[in-house]
């Protein structure tokens, strides 16, 4: 491009622009020529064609003088250049040129009459300027002779008048400038006077306001015109008021003291908004020839803002020890709860307040309402504790029937947390404490209203209803819930047959039938029953409580450690209350087999055998705890008790009852299996709900006390779940008979001389109670969703019961032969076979207890005396009848004697 733009130059070829500026100012404006003209009017042109020709030139053609045209054309050309496309391109470039001078040429002749006029105005004002350059000259000569002969002369004497009179007047200025001089000095004693004064009226302000609001609602509630009240102090006259009347006179209180807070606030607005106009009239005025009086004003404003800005802070003082004052004149502690709420929303807006006013954390006002709120809720916490009591003691261990869906939040105790952390929530449905920080308090209401002008927040109507018409999510799934599952058309026909490997001759180790099968889909008894939550009325009042006092300690965080502290009070109580009702084995049980006692004592040693009923170690600690600290066992009739114990007393509850309602010894029903499944799972429930809570109390838990929220997670609520063991184990012991099959197995005849090919019945026995027990569970389950977990710990508990019992009586055997061994492998490999068809618990629990223990019969003596060293897991008279039996058979007298000494010295360390 560059090289064809110098060939253009030096071949004496031009942009348009630079032809046009190395033209003459005449040459470049020229009208055109009558031959020009006539040409271009001559030519044949369509008006519309000739426009869209003109409209077709790009804009950039017109952007300003010093556009390079050429340049901008062979900017534009492609690489590859086409001679007819170059070609076309400069035929539309010379139509656009025409286009543009036949326009140009058009107006041209269209201004050609104006043209003529115009220069001929020209023409005349050049003559008119020149007669006026003549008049100027004459003119100046006039003067001048005037200057000469009367001006200097005449005029001299004016001038010397002129200043004397300016003098005077300079007196007379100077003279009231010393005058304002000393009035300035006055004036200034006088403004630190008035400053004083101005607070001090706004103290008083504040002090009649509160006693004329306080004396009104008095006087009203006394119900006569007796003047006695008006003579009293403000602190005596506070606690006069009644419970009905004390929150609307707080509220008018905080509304007066707004008034009277907004004054001094507009007070401060107005000195600011005139030092400001005044500082930018001076700045735009000013010439620096008034540089003092500029910085005598600038203190003035400075003086008068600091005096104003530190009454800010006097002001705020004097509010909140009048606040204070009334906040601590009456009891709070018989308040509702949503009037006490209500006290500490006024509360808190007022000490926004403060700290919008003067950044005051408003320490005494804090102070004051964490003393009531303490004093409250501990009142308020005794009696929920009271009815938590009364709820549990009248509680049926109903399952109460919520949505699948059902969450805490959609409860209205729990609607102030999903506004917190929703930003879509609408300004009308955000709390009081929610409103935009854009704007203070003191901004949004300083044209008009009241921020104490609030209603207490009305329960949300549209909280969404949390419970199921039947616990169910529809007609159609309840229909579904218990349909038996008979139909095996989808089960491939080689899983339904039990089949030995031709191959090797051995039983697999699980056979799949098609009982197996079924059981798969039913284990854990919930049939396709909606999983909703399991949980009573009083889980729900429990959960409600907590979101109610998070509420508090949401309002009032001061007292956070304390709301926390009684909130695990709840918890601890409620889980006390399952552990003492189904957790404990001091049930009776009707046998006819056995007697009462014989069958306790059974299920005892059974209890101590197995390990696994036992609450755990932790388990056990928390329940201590909560038992010393929380649990008021019996009432004390000692006069001489301290006071100390009679206040411990006081912060304690009672242990609660069992309704009579609630039978936990029938057979039948599993011996409450229902209502301890609906007990342990809304405990279960509860601690998921703690859980889910946690990191909103860890965030407003003091960080001193952060480590008792932790321990109260990992001690308490955590072992929730492990209640299961010791309340469902009580089931397992008692329904399956597992003394009658101890008396069966007493009958058979160990010391057979042939192996067998039959198993003893005592494990038919025994299978005939493992399926009645299964049969049981699907009763229970359709009054109550039995869940996996729960399932698995009942066949667990009541597998290794069975398996124990197993041993037991395979230690009491007198006599046993190598064959009368094989039997037992027999028996127990028959009862492994048909259990697997009952639950899908794999492995078999105590599976090897049991294997290990009828093994152990072929061991020869230093085998035998270190199998029994490392296999503590029995008893002593398991361990010692094992010897007893091999005696005779590969065990001689003095080996005998040897392997009882080990066993007693394995003994002793448990004495």
């Amino acid at each position: 491009m560059q090289k064809i733009k110098s060939l253009m130059t030096r071949q004496g070829l031009r942009s348009p622009q630079e032809s046009v500026h190395d033209l003459g100012p005449i040459e470049s404006f020229r009208i055109p020529s009558k031959e020009e003209l006539r040409e271009l009017r001559e030519e044949p042109t369509d008006p519309q064609v000739q426009q869209e020709i003109i409209n077709s030139i790009e804009e950039v053609y017109f952007s300003n003088d010093s556009f390079d045209i050429v340049k901008y054309e062979l900017e534009k050309l492609p690489p590859v250049l086409s001679l007819q496309e170059l070609e076309e391109y400069r035929d539309k470039l010379k139509q656009q040129q025409a286009a543009v001078s036949k326009k140009v040429a058009d107006l041209i002749l269209e201004k050609q009459p104006a043209y003529v006029k115009e220069l001929e105005r020209v023409t005349s004002l050049q003559t008119g300027l020149q007669l006026a350059a003549v008049i100027c000259t004459d003119g100046r000569r006039h003067l001048n002779i005037a200057k000469e002969g009367f001006t200097q002369a005449s005029l001299g004497l004016l001038a010397n008048q002129r200043k004397r009179q300016l003098l005077v007047g300079l007196l007379k200025s100077l003279r009231t400038i010393k005058t304002l001089q000393r009035t300035d000095v006055r004036l200034s004693e006088m403004l630190e006077t008035a400053m004083d004064q101005l607070h001090m009226h706004f103290t008083q302000a504040i002090h009649n306001t509160v006693f004329q609001v306080v004396l009104g609602y008095v006087e009203l509630c006394a119900g006569n015109t007796d003047t006695k009240f008006q003579k009293l102090q403000y602190k005596d006259l506070c606690t006069h008021i009644t419970s009905d009347s004390y929150i609307p006179c707080l509220a008018d209180l905080c509304k007066a003291l707004w008034e009277v807070m907004l004054s001094y606030y507009q007070t401060m607005q107005w000195h600011e908004t005139r030092d400001q106009d005044e500082a930018e009239t001076v700045s735009s005025v000013s010439d620096g020839s008034n540089v003092t009086g500029t910085e005598e004003n600038s203190f003035d404003r400075s003086y008068v803002k600091k005096k104003l800005e530190h009454g800010l802070s006097r002001i705020w003082q004097d509010v909140q020890l009048k606040v204070k004052t009334y906040l601590l004149g009456t009891d709070l502690s018989n308040f509702k709860y949503d009037d006490f709420i209500f006290v500490l929303d006024i509360i808190s807006r007022l000490m926004q307040v403060g700290e919008e006013f003067c950044g005051s954390k408003s320490e005494v006002l804090q102070e004051s309402i964490r003393k009531q709120s303490v004093n409250y809720f501990k009142t308020y916490h005794r009696t929920r504790l009271e009815e938590l009591r009364m709820f549990l003691e009248n509680e049926t261990w109903e399952l109460c029937p919520v949505k699948s869906s059902f969450s805490i939040l959609q409860l209205h105790e729990f609607k102030f947390m999903e506004q917190s952390r929703s930003p879509s929530v609408s300004p009308s449905k955000q709390p009081a404490s929610a409103i935009s920080t854009a704007a203070t308090l003191f901004e949004q209401y300083c044209s008009g209203g009241n921020p104490f002008e609030i209603q207490a927040n009305s329960k949300d109507d549209e909280t969404e209803d949390v419970l199921a018409s039947n616990g169910y999510e529809s007609d159609e799934q309840e229909k579904s819930a218990y349909q038996e599952y008979d139909s095996d058309s989808d089960v491939p026909e080689e899983l339904k047959r039990d089949y030995v490997d031709e191959q090797t001759g051995d039983a697999p180790v699980k056979s799949v039938s098609r009982e197996t099968l079924r059981s798969r889909k039913r284990s854990d008894y919930n049939l396709n029953k909606v999983n909703a939550p399991i949980l009573t009325n009083t889980t729900l009042n429990v959960v409600r409580l907590v979101g109610k006092y998070m509420q508090m300690m949401n309002i009032l965080k001061p007292i956070a450690f304390d709301v926390i502290h009684f909130m695990s009070q709840l918890f601890d109580y409620y889980l006390y209350a399952v552990y003492t009702f189904f957790g404990r084995n001091d049930m009776p049980i009707q046998s006819s087999s056995l007697s009462t006692s014989n069958r306790e004592q059974h299920s005892a040693r059974q209890f101590e055998s197995t390990g696994l009923g036992l609450s755990s170690s932790r388990l056990r600690t928390t329940l201590n705890r909560i038992q010393e600290s929380l649990i008021d066992l019996e009432v004390s009739t000692d006069p001489t008790g301290t006071l100390t114990a009679a206040e411990e007393r006081k912060e304690k509850v009672p242990s609660p009852h069992l309704s009579h309602l609630v039978v936990l010894t029938s057979g039948n029903s599993l011996y409450g299996l229902a209502e301890r499944v609906v007990a342990t799972e809304s405990l279960v429930f509860l601690a998921e709900q703690f859980e889910f809570l946690q990191p909103h109390l860890d965030a407003v838990m003091p960080a001193a006390k952060k480590p008792f929220l932790q321990q109260f997670y990992s001690q308490t609520v955590s072992t929730a779940s492990e209640l299961r063991k010791p309340v469902y184990w009580i089931v397992a012991a008692k329904a399956i008979d597992y003394e009658q099959m101890l008396l069966l197995m007493a009958t058979v005849k160990w010391d057979v001389k042939e192996i067998m090919s039959q198993h003893n019945i005592y494990v038919d026995a025994l299978l005939k109670e493992f399926e009645e027990y299964n049969r049981r569970l699907n009763e229970v389950s359709k009054r109550v969703r039995i869940p996996l977990p729960v399932s698995n710990i009942l066949w667990e508990h009541c597998i290794r019961l069975a398996n124990r019992t197993l041993v037991e009586g395979y230690a009491n055997v007198k006599k046993c032969s190598n064959e009368g061994r094989a039997l037992m492998q027999l028996d127990f490999q028959q009862f492994l076979m048909k259990l697997e068809k009952l639950t899908d618990i794999r492995p078999i629990p105590d599976k090897e207890f049991v294997e290990t223990y009828i093994k152990a019969y072929y061991l020869t003596e230093n085998d035998m005396e270190r199998w029994i060293k490392e296999h503590r897991e029995y008893s002593t008279k398991q361990l010692t009848n094992l010897v007893n039996v091999c005696l005779g058979s590969h065990i001689n007298k003095k080996a005998r004697q040897k392997l009882l000494a080990a066993i007693d010295d394995i003994d002793r360390p448990k004495r």
